[in-house]
This record gives C-alpha cells, sequence and structure tokens, in this order.
C-alpha cells in the first residue's frame, strides 16, 4: 500500500500535468468522466485513485497511462533506458507531455531493435541458414538503351557567325 507521501506525490505529479496542459480542474475532470471534488481530493493527496481512473486521467491529458502507474506504485520503472530517460526527464525545457512521449517514441524503437536482433539471431542459428552479408549492395538500376544522335556540325559564316 502506497504512503501518504506517495499518494501525495503522485497528486502534485496529477496537477503538474494538467496546469502543464492548460487544463482547468474541471475541464480535466470531465474529460476524465470523474467529479470535481473528487479530482481535487486526489491532486491534494487526500484520495489514491484505481488503475483505472488514472488510465482516464491519463487518456484525459494525453499522457502516458504507465507514467501515471509508475508515480502511483502500481508499476515499477523500467529498466535498460536510464542514461536517455534520465537526460529527457532532466530537461527543464520540455513539458511533462513532451517527455512521456519522447520516452514512448524511444522505447519503440529499443522494441523494434530488440525485435529485429532476436529475429536475426533465430534466423543465423537455423540449420543450412546463409551467413548474413557484412553489407548488401546497392541494386543497380537499369536504363533502357538511348539512341545517341549525332550533332551536326555547326557551319560558320565569314564575319565568325553561325549560320
Amino acid at each position: 500500500m502506497a504512503g501518504i507521501a506517495d499518494v501525495r506525490q503522485l497528486g502534485e505529479y496529477i496537477r503538474d500535468q494538467r496546469r502543464d496542459s492548460n487544463v482547468s480542474l474541471r475541464q480535466l475532470a470531465k474529460l476524465a468522466g470523474v467529479s470535481n471534488p473528487y479530482l481535487s481530493q486526489i491532486e491534494r493527496g487526500l484520495r489514491k485513485p484505481s488503475a483505472e481512473i488514472l488510465q482516464q486521467i491519463a487518456k484525459a491529458l494525453r499522457i502516458s497511462a504507465e507514467a501515471l502507474y509508475v508515480q502511483a506504485g502500481i508499476l515499477e520503472q523500467r529498466e535498460g533506458n536510464g542514461v536517455v530517460a534520465d537526460a529527457v526527464l532532466a530537461d527543464e525545457d520540455l513539458n511533462e507531455r513532451q517527455k512521456q512521449v519522447l520516452l514512448e517514441i524511444y522505447e519503440s524503437f529499443r522494441k523494434e531493435n530488440a525485435g529485429l536482433v532476436a529475429a536475426g539471431t533465430a534466423a543465423a542459428t537455423a540449420p543450412g541458414a546463409p551467413e548474413p552479408l557484412a553489407t548488401s549492395p546497392a541494386p543497380k538500376k537499369r536504363t533502357s538503351p538511348t539512341k545517341s544522335v549525332p550533332k551536326s556540325p555547326e557551319k560558320k559564316t565569314a564575319t565568325g557567325g553561325t549560320a
């Protein structure tokens, strides 16, 4: 169970996100489908919202529900992206929404690359699999033969011009 300080930090985080998004308390309550007083109590750290309410709030603020789950202690922070994540989170020129979007994009690239590495490893270890090329040659462009039409020599006039 999260302590009082954790609930207060979660509320402050939600309030900061709301303010960064220039959304009023009433607007967020309406968008998230909760009452004004309940959202106010969450922001002041008096109530701990359920995962479902956090998801609704995240959707309304257009931020990652995962970020709210981590703040609420429902999920643990993901491993492996520490240096980049720390740099993004420390950047004071970005608002929280921008930070979350950057981290989500970064994580999607990491997952994509992990999938490529796993697929490459599986293909390389398959019996009879050809060895991968270090580099793949650039495809050659096919060009249709063109007929070259010889230019007719220019005729010079006595004054030095062309006819």
